[in-house]
């Protein structure tokens, strides 16, 4: 019987655009929404806006708007970018919507009936950004705000309050007792640590004289609930909670609400509290992820360091942009972003690792089997290690997700692609078929194809679009490209059948080339090549001959990877490489072709000379030269051992 998986994000204010931290959640809670489906749970997934209290309205009056009407503008922003990043939520609730405000007012009724909320003066340091009242010794120096370190203002004021204080023994016997319900576990820790200290009651209203934005009090017309009070029931007025009792016992009994550790207290302090007054059970889990950080700071738009999502993905493309935030953050932990990094995983794991790996398969089977999967004969060791490695990613990938730790299972997904990278240069196919040993040929081929249906089925959850696109040029047809299926078919070897057409391909997933520095500096109207210090002569033997150290200097020497290959039209001896040298391509014209095939060289990391002069040979351009040792009839490149040595580095 399947399980029950609810997820909620925390729901977002309307008082701005979103940022990459609304953008890192909610393609969080669809990653693993993605991959309960996956595992054959029943799934629910909720996200929405947050469109009460103090914040929004400003923002309003800032545009000379009514507030409404603001925020009917901007969800728009938020429900256009949830689509554009492949988000597939089940529900996105409003808090201005009836279904929503009916029954904030049911609670805060019945709650005022049983006495647990009461009216009293209050006199505190209240913070508008943070929407929250603070007692004098929790200020920091100069009264700023904890949380958001901006001035607070101090206020004289009646309110309505809820009887927080009275679950306090309650809330840290039920964290001590339920291990697993604040994660990370020093999540939980911080709580209990806040927890030490006595828990005051909290204030659920402000007054229309100072607040009108808000659900108004049904007890009381003068007086709008807290926005934090308001926000918070979305978790079960969206689910059913008081209308549908049967989807919201449902949904209730699996649910798990990922947040930010910024709205750590909220979360785990104040909304607990709120359930044991309802009388309801607690979620199963409370997560709180890191931070996206720009350098060593939050991103936050006062700091003006926040990074448009929708920049990002039209650098990387959508999936690439899920699959670079998933691979990076460890969750829990601060993740620090700068493009530089993002580029380098794209190129490392997508570019040269996985796209690559795709693409040798399908053209070795095109140019070697008419196009079509062939019959594996026997397997032999590499085989049968490739392939146990392969089906064992798929518990990995399924605890990596039920303990939260996707970068992790990721990273043995991607482990998996990498040896499949080195079991074809183990194999290789080339040399089989050189050698007229099909039936051999066959099983590597079909091997390397089946781990790659496995791998880009466990993908699938992050990256939608490309991995159903990468699936079909498998040869599987749609409907079961676009699915993943832990216990079914993904789980089961030998499900490619043997004659499936694979489509040929261009590279799903093109390199990403970076500006080059000395484009930069000219552009700033620097030395392109300014010396730091003399160099000191020097002398060098090569052969019988010598050259000063000076000379040699100007030789620039870099390690390349063979991106693509392809014999020249009309020229039997020649080769055009496509070659990557860290931060750009290039294309050469070698005369290699005697000595070896273009599905060889596929991968390779070699030595080339990067500063030689552009020349065409037969008509095409050929941007450096590669280094090899001739003897006899026997020709070998310049290689670097492990195929897996960065490219564009430094030789000499």
């Amino acid at each position: 019987m399947p399980n029950n998986y609810y997820v909620t994000t925390p729901i977002y204010y309307v008082n701005d655009k979103p940022h990459i931290g609304h953008s890192y959640t909610t393609m969080l809670a669809d990653v693993l929404t993605r991959f309960h489906a996956a595992m054959g749970d029943d799934t629910f997934f909720l996200t929405g806006t947050d469109e009460h209290g103090q914040k929004v309205q400003k923002a309003a009056e800032q545009r000379h708007m009514d507030p409404l009407a603001h925020c009917n503008e901007t969800v728009i922003r938020f429900q256009e970018l949830w689509k554009r990043l492949g988000i597939h939520n089940s529900d996105f609730i409003r808090t201005t919507q009836e279904r929503h405000k009916k029954i904030v007012c049911r609670i805060l009724q019945d709650l005022f009936d049983r006495g647990l909320i009461y009216k009293a003066e209050y006199t505190g340091h209240y913070c508008i950004p943070c929407e929250r009242y603070f007692t004098e010794k929790d200020l920091l120096e100069g009264g700023l705000c904890p949380e958001c370190r901006r001035a607070t203002s101090k206020l004289i004021e009646s309110n309505y309050f809820f009887k927080m204080s009275l679950y306090q023994d309650w809330l840290v016997d039920y964290i001590k007792t339920h291990p697993g319900f604040i994660q990370p576990e020093y999540r939980a820790n911080e709580t209990l640590g806040f927890l030490r200290k006595p828990l005051g009651d909290l204030c659920i209203s402000r007054p229309k004289s100072r607040l009108s934005w808000g659900i108004e009090l049904p007890f009381d017309k003068d007086y709008v609930c807290y926005v934090w009070f308001d926000a918070l029931i979305n978790y079960i007025s969206a689910i059913g909670y008081g209308t549908d009792e049967e989807k919201f016992r449902k949904w209730w009994s699996g649910a798990h609400h990922l947040i930010g550790k910024d709205i750590l207290t909220t979360h785990t302090v104040y909304w607990p509290t709120m359930l044991k007054a309802m009388d309801l059970p607690m979620p199963k889990s409370i997560f709180a992820h890191g931070w996206w950080l720009s350098g060593q700071d939050k991103m936050s738009k006062s700091l003006g360091n926040v990074v448009n999502p929708m920049d990002m993905m039209n650098l990387f493309g959508v999936d690439a942009f899920r699959y670079c935030l998933m691979a990076e953050m460890v969750l829990g932990n601060d993740a620090s972003f700068t493009q530089s990094s993002f580029i380098k995983r794209y190129n490392s794991d997508l570019a040269n690792d996985l796209g690559n790996m795709l693409s040798r398969a399908v053209k070795l089977t095109i140019k070697y089997f008419e196009g079509r999967i062939p019959a594996p004969g026997g397997y032999e060791a590499p085989d049968r290690e490739l392939r146990d490695q392969a089906l064992a990613s798929i518990p990995l990938m399924r605890s990596a997700v039920e303990n939260m730790k996707i970068d992790r299972g990721i990273d043995g997904v991607m482990n998996v692609v990498r040896a499949a990278n080195r079991y074809m240069e183990k194999t290789a196919p080339w040399t089989l078929a050189k050698e007229g040993n099909m039936a051999r040929l066959a099983t590597v081929l079909y091997t390397t194809a089946e781990t790659l249906r496995i791998v880009s089925g466990l993908l699938l959850p992050v990256m939608p679009c490309k991995m159903k696109e990468f699936r079909m040029k498998l040869g599987l047809p749609e409907e079961i490209a676009e699915k993943s299926d832990f216990a079914g078919r993904l789980a089961k070897w030998g499900t490619l059948e043997p004659g499936t057409q694979v489509q040929d391909t261009d590279a799903l997933f093109p390199r990403i080339v970076i500006e080059e520095p000395m484009a930069q500096l000219k552009a700033e109207g620097r030395k392109a090549n300014p010396k730091a210090e003399e160099k000191k002569s020097g002398t060098v033997a090569v052969g019988a001959e010598t050259v000063t150290i000076d000379d040699f200097a100007k030789i620039s020497l870099k390690t390349a990877k063979i991106l693509e290959a392809e014999k020249v039209e009309g020229a039997d001896k020649l080769l055009k490489l496509k070659i990557s040298l860290g931060t750009e391509t290039r294309q050469i014209v070698s005369g290699i072709a005697k000595y070896y095939t273009p599905e060889e060289l596929v991968g390779k990391i070699i030595i080339v000379v990067a500063n030689l002069k552009p020349a065409k040979i037969r008509g095409v351009e050929s941007f450096g030269m590669l280094l090899a040792a001739k003897t006899g009839d026997t020709l070998k490149l310049a290689t670097i051992d492990g195929g897996e040595f960065p490219d564009g580095i430094a030789v000499g």
